[in-house]
């Protein structure tokens, strides 16, 4: 499409735009269009006036991603820095004493964070989540025995028609890594409930978490997080072992030494490389121990 015929932004609109640097993995094509909105009425313009035909994908740090390498169609709207904020909602306010509100583009260690220095405990486990609050809000997003829907009150979202629409914690119907929000909504901030904590507590509860990560995932590798849901009353990264893919290579596309449910880019994969080696260790997983793993990185895009 050309951009004439793209609605007029505040932002920034790039066409053809690479999408391998800004996902873990640096792998995959471009995307059709790149949107960095201004602002949320900005966001709400764009979509209200973009053609309904034309499908929009949000992308957040990339962490959770296998961006295929034929590119995405569309428009992939990033949420940046104007979407990286905080406000202390609650403060004074009784009953909201322990409620922060974060823009959509905030990552998850600024979350914990800005919690910690607030005296509000509860929030710690986003520190091991390695992507932004429209990423976790909208996947349900959980690390070290918590997740999103034991702090949401609730969210403000765009819609594909460029409604802005507060959603409950009821409304996003919440199970494991999944929530019922529309697949072209966008989330642009939420609010959080924690309880109160304090600080020198809640930081070393933060630095538990990134030690933990550290000593268990290979953080300094080109990788996604975790690939596979855990399957009910089993760990994915075991099953994983059990059926001897420790190590296992597709290409340039290797199961992480260190962390089983991790694949790892070791420099040369490409995209189709990294999903054909999902696709084979879910194969022997099921050949092994007949428990079909689920995806828990999202493929996206045109292969």
């Amino acid at each position: 499409m050309m951009a004439q015929a793209l609605p007029k932004v505040s932002g920034k609109l790039t066409e053809n735009a690479p999408l391998a640097p800004l996902v873990w993995f640096k792998s995959g094509g471009a995307a059709d269009w790149l949107f960095e909105p201004k602002d949320v009425a900005d966001l709400q313009g764009f979509l209200r006036d973009l053609d309904p035909g034309l499908p929009v994908m949000a992308l957040g740090l990339g962490s959770n991603m296998i961006v295929r390498d034929g590119g995405v169609p569309g428009v992939v709207v990033r949420l940046g820095k104007p979407f990286a904020w905080v406000d202390t909602v609650g403060k004074g306010v009784t009953g909201l004493d322990d409620v922060l509100e974060f823009g959509g583009g905030a990552s998850g260690i600024l979350v914990a964070s800005t919690a910690r220095d607030h005296g509000i405990a509860g929030l710690e486990f986003l520190r091991g989540i390695p992507g932004t609050v429209g990423g976790f809000v909208r996947m349900n997003g959980g690390a070290y025995g918590r997740e999103v829907k034991d702090i949401l009150v609730d969210c403000d979202v765009v819609s594909r028609t460029g409604e802005l629409v507060t959603l409950t914690l009821e409304e996003l119907g919440y199970t494991y890594r999944h929530s019922d929000l529309a697949e072209q909504a966008i989330v642009v901030s939420a609010r959080f409930r924690g309880v109160p904590g304090d600080p020198t507590e809640i930081a070393a509860e933060m630095d538990r978490i990134a030690k933990a990560r550290e000593e268990s995932q290979p953080l300094r590798s080109k990788t996604g997080g975790s690939t596979f849901k855990n399957p009910p009353g089993n760990k994915a990264w075991e099953l994983v072992d059990q059926a001897g893919c420790r190590g296992l290579q597709v290409g340039g596309a290797q199961v992480s030494e260190k962390h089983t449910n991790f694949m790892i880019n070791t420099g040369t994969a490409t995209s189709s490389d990294i999903e054909a080696l999902g696709e084979e260790v879910r194969r022997r997983v099921r050949e092994n121990a007949n428990v079909e793993l689920e995806w828990e990185i999202q493929r996206v895009g045109r292969r």
